[in-house]
């Protein structure tokens, strides 16, 4: 019998230096992201010749660094590693990440992005079809080649091109080839200029979806942020406070997404389509569901809509999942509401704030210690290993 007991499904492989750079072609390297490095020492991520910023904003203040993405297990959100050397080898070597995981008892993790956003949209800023979709493609190669140190535990997500959805869907079909188990896709295709979920425009992508069997991931950050309003709140606030505000406001546009997402009739028409609410926690989901009954009942939505043949919370629990990780109280108290069929749990490592370590355990212990053991394994396991197809250790 193995000592293996989760599957996580939230964690970030930190880019390497030289992704782009080393793999790009010659007429496209120097509009690549790539770093550099600061007088303190301190490594960023700049794009394009004009030397923009890729993660955050275009302030160089309210950028997020190297390191400010890799704390876990070394460094803080104060005082983050500066560089790789500094780093939790696992953020970056698929070696040390096992090593890991075998400690943590966690057999296989989802590894998702981070230089290009949560939902591929920080490339849009190179402002060259050509261009996005080579850089779309490098990662996603990267990450199947990463993987690659034992695909059995290391489960990578495809970043998509979606300003251009046949692209997108060949992607899929590339990357599923390759082994990927997941997509990630913008929660909000609206705030990029692109139709909303709803529309007939994206059926290329939920058909690949279906055919291959593929869940769609709505990473939190995965739409348009307003960097002006992040730097007048760090000018207000201070750093670590607007950054707590922050993640509230993520979370909170996640809700947002799914609710989108369950009314735009997707659900309707593709019963069997998976989607997978990331990194955004699960006491949210009894409230806004029995919210959009109420709604769904009180407005007559059925009149207008009659392909809706289901509740929004039967539609929820037919086809989206969520996932949790700190939370103690929803699990303890709200799990016959949300449902334990559509919960699995992640760490989010090696992010800030994320569950690194003894903290794993003691999350675990807290939040699920009056569930039933079907309940934990659930959560823990079962539902993470059928919706992206995990084999089980070896005994």
């Amino acid at each position: 019998m193995n000592s293996y007991s989760i599957i996580d499904v939230d964690t970030h492989v930190t880019e390497t230096p030289d992704l782009w750079i080393s793999r790009a072609p010659d007429r496209m390297r120097d509009r690549v992201p790539r770093t550099e490095t600061g007088a303190d020492g301190t490594q960023r991520w700049v794009l394009g010749k004009s030397k923009g910023l890729v993660l955050g904003s275009d302030n160089r203040d309210v950028l997020e660094t190297q390191g400010t993405i890799a704390t876990g297990g070394l460094g803080s959100f104060k005082n983050p590693p500066k560089s790789f050397q500094e780093m939790h080898p696992g953020a970056y070597d698929p070696k040390a990440r096992l090593k890991y995981m075998d400690e943590m008892g966690i057999w296989a993790m989802v590894l998702y992005p981070n230089v290009g956003g949560f939902g591929a949209q920080d490339f849009l800023k190179l402002g060259d079809p050509d261009l996005m979709l080579t850089c779309v493609q490098i990662y996603n190669d990267w990450q199947t080649e990463w993987a690659s140190a034992d695909s059995r535990r290391l489960l990578p997500i495809t970043s998509i091109p979606f300003w251009d959805v046949a692209a997108a869907a060949k992607e899929v079909r590339r990357c599923a080839a390759a082994g990927h188990r997941g997509i990630i896709f913008s929660g909000e295709p609206q705030s990029f200029g692109q139709p909303l979920l709803g529309d007939s425009h994206w059926n290329p992508l939920w058909e690949a979806a279906v055919e291959l069997d593929l869940p769609i991931s709505f990473h939190i950050g995965s739409g348009a942020m307003a960097a002006s309003t992040v730097i007048n709140r760090l000018a207000a606030y201070g750093r670590a406070a607007t950054y707590t505000m922050g993640a509230i406001n993520l979370v909170l546009q996640n809700a947002c997404h799914v609710s989108d997402l369950i009314m735009s009739g997707v659900l309707a028409r593709y019963p069997t389509i998976k989607f997978v609410s990331v990194e955004s926690g699960i006491g949210w989901i009894p409230f806004v569901l029995e919210t959009m009954d109420y709604q769904f009942h009180g407005n007559n939505v059925r009149e207008e809509r009659p392909e809706l043949d289901l509740l929004p919370s039967e539609y929820f629990a037919r086809n989206v999942y969520a996932c949790c990780s700190f939370e103690q109280t929803a699990l303890r108290r709200l799990i016959a509401e949300i449902g334990a069929d559509n919960v699995m749990f992640e760490t989010d490592f090696p992010h800030p704030t994320s569950l690194y370590g003894e903290e794993v355990r003691a999350r675990i212990q807290g939040g699920l210690s009056d569930c039933e053991d079907a309940i934990r394994r659930k959560i823990l396991w079962q539902n993470a290993q059928r919706l992206y197809k995990v084999a089980e250790p070896r005994s």
